[in-house]
């Protein structure tokens, strides 16, 4: 395909998730018409409108021209560098060492990939690669011989790595990733991670496409933004912390099969609106991969709110020994009435460990949820209230 065709499929890729970006307020997805009132809403729409290959035109003006001083007013000259933070990076120490990514070419790196690479192999000392202000379109992956990586951005409203790959794209859901990290200790502060891929309709074939992938043990996220639709967060194996966290989806936009705790997140559907009256299921917020009892694998939410678009599940069975548990969730009236799903295998209704605790909101009502359901009490939901789950109290 040409090259203009090429950057047009991505644009097309990037309005479909865009139409439905987040909203501050966390109630539903944003229109396309309000990331003009956004930070880094404003720079993806003034992105969009200047055409599919802008993108390229600024990589190559800034490739050319990474110090080029310019005309202000008339009077001095100025870099686009000069407002750049001045403490940025710090001074290596015993423990940590900074790498700068900046897009403009202001500091070390101007590709967040480049920054991982240069970080040393089974290195003890925490490597922070800050990460400024921008939408960052690459695809990234941290080895398992890189542990200890910190991304530092500045907002998960203004800071985003953005990537298009779908399961046919990248032979796999798995590999589909635009972020993935296989390393042990990954921490990430106030970023976002995108895929842009086309919205796939319920059923589609090879639509998957994973915005982030963590397999590494011992990973936290604090302030970040996961935005895609179908299988959005991988969640793959491992102990992960996951706090204050925005993740927005349409189908089990949460998977895997790791043991992780998400507490005070925002878990919002962009699944298509079902019109009052209807009972047609649309979309899943987890599906949950634990395959035998003996794993002690599963996920835990913590005062988490749903909201959204669509009529939704809270999980799906998606191997027979599913482990998810809801508790102190506000969940609005998107959430059908049954809750749940046994992946259409009546077997795993013995094995499935599906648990809701003190849950409020139109769409907590547990009336009619699936016999395989448990309202847990006091005792059964104790393990599930805080970072032990997670053995947090360890490494966290």
């Amino acid at each position: 395909m040409g090259f203009r065709t090429a950057y047009l499929v991505i644009l097309i890729a990037v309005l479909a998730v865009l139409a439905v970006f987040a909203s501050t307020d966390f109630a539903v997805p944003i229109s396309f018409s309000s990331l003009r009132d956004l930070s880094f809403g404003a720079e993806l729409f003034t992105f969009l409108s200047r055409g599919p290959w802008a993108l390229f035109e600024q990589h190559v003006a800034r490739h050319h021209h990474r110090h080029r001083k310019h005309l202000d007013d008339g009077q001095r000259k100025v870099s686009i560098c000069d407002d750049f933070p001045p403490d940025i990076p710090p001074p290596e120490t015993n423990t940590a060492l900074t790498f700068c990514v900046d897009r403009n070419g202001c500091c070390n790196f101007t590709t967040v990939q480049a920054a991982v690479d240069a970080a040393g192999n089974f290195s003890q000392k925490r490597t922070v690669i800050w990460i400024n202000s921008g939408i960052y379109y690459e695809k990234v992956i941290i080895p398992k011989a890189k542990p200890n990586i910190m991304f530092q951005g500045q907002g998960y409203l203004s800071t985003a790595i953005v990537w298009n790959d779908t399961a046919n794209s990248s032979h796999g859901t798995f590999y589909s990733g635009s972020v993935q990290v296989f390393s042990n200790n990954f921490i990430a502060r106030n970023i976002s991670f995108m895929n842009v891929a086309p919205i796939p309709s319920p059923g589609d074939q090879g639509a998957q496409a994973v915005a982030f992938r963590i397999a590494g043990d011992q990973a936290s996220f604090w302030g970040c933004g996961f935005f895609g639709a179908q299988d959005t967060l991988h969640d793959d194996s491992g102990r992960h912390y996951f706090r204050d966290c925005y993740i927005q989806g349409s189908i089990d936009f949460i998977f895997g099969d790791a043991r992780s705790l998400y507490e005070n997140c925002q878990l919002i559907s962009m699944a298509t609106p079902v019109p009052p009256g209807q009972k047609l299921i649309n979309g899943a917020v987890t599906a949950h991969g634990r395959v035998s009892k003996d794993e002690n694998t599963g996920f835990a939410f913590l005062k988490a709110s749903i909201g959204g678009t669509g009529r939704i599940l809270l999980g799906r069975a998606w191997r027979p020994f599913s482990r998810v548990v809801f508790a102190y969730t506000t969940m609005t009236d998107i959430i059908a009435p049954e809750g749940w799903n046994d992946f259409n295998d009546p077997a795993s209704d013995q094995t499935v460990y599906f648990g809701e605790y003190n849950c409020s909101g139109a769409g907590a009502n547990m009336n009619l949820r699936a016999p395989y359901v448990q309202r847990l009490n006091d005792t059964q939901a104790s393990p599930f209230l805080n970072i032990s789950f997670i053995d947090g109290d360890q490494w966290l």
